[in-house]
């Protein structure tokens, strides 16, 4: 049985949206978003159990500008070719996201990356990852929470502002689906019901479970030194029942789509900001195919074609 998924997203992407909520930008660049947005293409269906989704990732809202200051590189159409199990199961425990891999793709085709392609002292094997966002480096995000690869992809490192928008943005009523993980669970905005198996509950901003490591990292020449302040991903730990979501930054519960209830991941607006762990086993699909080399801009892989280095600022 043949079952699209275009036909639903179309509909919910021209759906008219409010302003989304003001969001931190901590190292955004304020360029102002170019003009015309560039076409998109994405189509979603079901067949056999497998939901796949293509895409060429060029967003479907206005883009910051690229090149920026702080990012050389300009978007470009990717070719895209995700599978997804269209009734996912979960791990007996979450599993890292595997290195190298994308964490999913939105209902617009833009992919959701969360990882950065930059280190402290450029060396990955000193495992001190800047953040994207709040990180050390400006990396010329847009109010997306995006930013283009050296390969011209256009992806997603928080909530995705413009889509949202365009989905309802903050007078939404109900939880907002805005993509599918890698392992086949959707993907939401931070606007969720209050109770999660309850839609009668109202709706709140949902919350992450993460927070700041007390005292400071180890000193040089091994580590950064300096307080845990959320520029390095080992800046901060899970901390059970401090939030909403589970460390896989989802939970199980009702939504429009799953009036039975699913296991959903959810965006926030604090770290980890997109997923860095997997409820279910992701598909191979979303392996990246190359990225930037430590330290080159752009940060993260955004799959596709092999990627181009950017031009040096």
């Amino acid at each position: 049985m043949r079952t699209s998924f275009a036909q639903i997203a179309i509909i919910l992407l021209v759906a008219a949206g409010a302003a989304a909520t003001r969001l931190c930008h901590a190292h955004a660049d304020h360029t102002p978003d170019a003009t015309t947005a560039p076409a998109t293409s994405v189509t979603i269906e079901v067949h056999d159990g497998v939901r796949h989704i293509t895409s060429t990732g060029l967003p479907d809202h206005e883009p910051g500008k690229f090149p920026n200051r702080n990012n050389p590189n300009t978007i470009a159409p990717q070719r895209y070719e995700f599978r997804v199990p269209a009734s996912p199961k979960p791990l007996e425990a979450p599993r890292e996201a595997p290195r190298g891999m994308l964490f999913g793709v939105a209902v617009n085709g833009v992919v959701f990356d969360p990882g950065t392609a930059e280190f402290w002292r450029d060396d990955p094997a000193l495992g001190w990852r800047m953040e994207a966002i709040g990180g050390p480096r400006n990396l010329g995000l847009d109010r997306h929470h995006a930013h283009v690869q050296p390969s011209g992809a256009y992806h997603y490192h928080g909530v995705p502002t413009g889509l949202i928008e365009k989905l309802g943005g903050t007078n939404a009523k109900q939880p907002l689906l805005i993509g599918w993980a890698a392992d086949g669970f959707p993907i939401y905005s931070p606007l969720s019901y209050r109770v999660a198996d309850d839609p009668k509950s109202g709706v709140k901003v949902l919350r992450a479970s993460y927070r700041l490591k007390e005292g400071s990292r180890p000193p040089q020449p091994d580590a950064p030194g300096g307080k845990y302040d959320g520029a390095y991903t080992r800046d901060f730990e899970y901390a059970a029942g401090s939030g909403d979501l589970d460390e896989c930054n989802g939970r199980f519960g009702v939504t429009p789509e799953y009036p039975g209830g699913t296991y959903y991941y959810v965006i926030t607006e604090q770290f980890p900001f997109v997923p860095r762990r997997f409820r279910g086993e992701p598909d191979e699909s979303f392996n990246k195919r190359g990225g930037p080399p430590p330290g080159a801009r752009g940060g993260g892989g955004g799959g596709g074609q092999p990627p181009r280095r950017g031009p040096p600022r």
